[in-house]
């Protein structure tokens, strides 16, 4: 977890996006999962969110099962 802005935020780092559209199918397949104020970076791959009581391994299936790689999430 880390502090941005006064507000706690966890992120998240997806590998193998490469358009607008991976950024979008990335971004909703994490709100698909239950997490809100997701922001998704092309450039970085970074992905940043509230903090969640999900399990790593549920992040990671919802980003797998659209065909991308989770590096990291903290």
């Amino acid at each position: 977890l880390e502090r941005r802005n006064g507000q706690m935020i966890q992120q998240m780092t997806v590998s193998g996006m490469s358009c607008e559209h991976c950024v979008k199918s990335v971004t909703d397949a994490l709100v698909g999962a239950g997490l809100a104020n997701v922001s998704v970076d092309l450039a970085s791959g970074v992905c940043t969110f509230d903090p969640t009581d999900l399990s790593g391994e549920a992040l990671t299936a919802a980003i797998e099962d659209i065909g991308f790689d989770v590096e990291a999430i903290s």
